[in-house]
């Protein structure tokens, strides 16, 4: 006998599998990326290169950039060395530290094709080093440039979604309750949310992973201008009716939210995900107002009260 009552058949699949959760374990990291660890793949694949690039962190992406310039330049200051530093009119130094560096810089200069004229190239090998750097050092700025802009146009999501769910009076029953919000100035057209909940059961004898598609209040809103807080309600038709949060723990019971939306400023559509474990529920709680108008009238969205709940008195 099924834990969870059904009223509909669903797709018991969702894309993340049948296999049963363990250790409560998430199927769906709260920033929207699957738990999943993944072996077997090479360190390296050239055709993934540009994808790790444009959405790998910001921090690691300039590290990159910074240790790539690097390298390059001291590539060439060494073949300049190699080559003779006395084929660079203008190179002073007299020590190894200091002709490293003179033919450092001096690479630094041709790379990005400023060339201060301190130091210039003179002999034949000397001079088709450096023009192929700086014919390398133009394609790479472009390739460089080419990621900046791919990073920047990419359409990304940043709607935020609460920390917790909450458990609170909802018309004659109770309701599922977790809220959302764009952290971002420009507006959201047509938003769509969907709600699933997934679980372990016993199906004859063997535990699988099922997902049930929970209903929501309302699912589709024309504009997302403030917060906006989603319902599913707890009546008679909820499979979580009569459900404690102990139980839900032994069913090691998920909620995945998954939102789409038309983003104004990219032209596009954007999608963005998350997820709830029991843990995250907070009963006879309800969300703080986080709007209100001011003195003259004008709607204020307080973004430091998102988070932030407060307890319900039940008799």
């Amino acid at each position: 006998m099924a834990f969870f009552k059904r009223k509909v058949q669903f797709n018991d699949d969702l894309g993340f599998g049948s296999a049963p959760v363990l250790k409560n374990q998430r199927v769906l990291n709260t920033d929207g990326t699957p738990n999943i660890e993944r072996t077997g793949l090479p360190w390296f694949k050239f055709d993934d290169t540009y994808t790790r690039l444009v959405t790998m962190s910001w921090p690691r992406f300039f590290l990159i950039i910074l240790t790539a310039y690097l390298i390059v330049n001291t590539l060439f200051a060494v073949a300049y060395n190699a080559v003779g530093i006395e084929n660079l009119n203008g190179a002073k130094g007299t020590t190894l530290r200091d002709q490293f560096f003179d033919a450092f810089f001096f690479s630094a200069q041709t790379i990005s094709t400023v060339g201060y004229g301190h130091i210039s190239p003179q002999g034949f090998v000397t001079s088709i080093l450096a023009a192929f750097e700086s014919m390398l050092g133009l394609l790479a700025f472009a390739l460089a440039t080419g990621l900046l802009y791919g990073r920047f146009s990419r359409p990304t999501s940043k709607v935020s979604f609460s920390k917790k769910m909450v458990i609170a009076p909802y018309q004659n029953d109770k309701g599922l309750m977790f809220r959302l919000v764009n952290m971002r100035r420009n507006s959201l057209i047509d938003v769509e949310v969907q709600m699933v909940m997934s679980f372990n059961e016993n199906v004859n004898g063997k535990l699988k992973r099922s997902f049930y598609p929970l209903e929501l209040e309302r699912s589709k809103i024309s504009v997302l201008s403030l917060n906006w807080t989603l319902v599913h309600p707890i009546n008679e038709d909820s499979p979580i009716f009569d459900k404690t949060l102990d139980e839900l723990k032994v069913a090691e019971v998920e909620f995945f939210v998954i939102l789409k939306a038309f983003d104004d400023t990219f032209a596009q559509t954007i999608h963005t995900r998350t997820s709830y474990q029991d843990e995250d529920i907070e009963l006879d709680a309800k969300f703080k107002i986080m709007h209100y108008h001011n003195d003259e009238g004008k709607t204020v969205l307080d973004y430091s009260l998102f988070d932030k709940t407060e307890k319900i008195l039940v008799d």
